[in-house]
């Protein structure tokens, strides 16, 4: 307890001398207040081998806009929903080792809760919401997109891979259903097409 105390007030120290906008952004005092909900969802990840695919700072990112929907940067997924988080990452991991991805892997939002998905512009039973998705990035990678796509093409169907390209350069995957669509939430506007 008194160790607990102790390091919340450094936080806080540290939090307090930032001349930057930091508390928000700092997942180490999101944790604190959230201990025991990480570390029981970070033990459900060690128990499935999956703990070393992503940071838990990344995995746990809620949403760009968490700000201006007035949500936390951060958010566990419901229990119910673990075994989503660990088919992603298990695909993720796949992408990963098999060569379609490599690069530094960013994160820009995994599980939201509905306010926060509609709030974000997230569709109406987005799989972020009622399953789990991740949208990322990935830096110092060039051919990302069609590697993506033609694994897709070739293995979606395989891990049940929904799949998007946004404009903004940001790939969704999720393991939710075989199906891709673009910027209108429809087909009609994928970058990735079935062959």
């Amino acid at each position: 307890m008194r160790r607990g105390v102790l390091l919340l007030a450094v936080l806080l120290f540290i939090t307090s001398c930032s001349t930057t906008k930091l508390a928000p952004y700092n997942f180490d005092l999101w944790r604190f207040w959230h201990q025991d909900e990480v570390e029981n969802f970070t033990q459900y990840l060690e128990s499935q081998h999956l703990s070393a695919v992503l940071p838990i700072s990344q995995l746990l990112r809620s949403a760009s806009s968490w700000e201006q929907c007035n949500a936390e940067p951060f958010a566990v997924p419901p229990q119910q929903q673990w075994e989503a988080v660990a088919s992603v990452l298990r695909l993720l991991q796949f992408l990963e080792s098999s060569g379609v991805l490599s690069g530094h892997i960013v994160v820009y939002s995994g599980y939201r809760n509905p306010t926060l998905n509609a709030c974000a512009g997230g569709a109406v039973g987005s799989a972020h919401a009622r399953s789990f998705a991740l949208d990322i990035r990935v830096l110092g990678s060039v051919g990302a997109a069609e590697a993506l796509c033609n694994f897709w093409r070739m293995k979606g169907k395989e891990w049940n891979m929904g799949f998007s390209i946004y404009p903004s350069g940001r790939i969704h995957i999720d393991t939710a259903g075989y199906r891709t669509w673009g910027y209108d939430h429809t087909g009609k506007s994928a970058v990735c097409s079935a062959a």
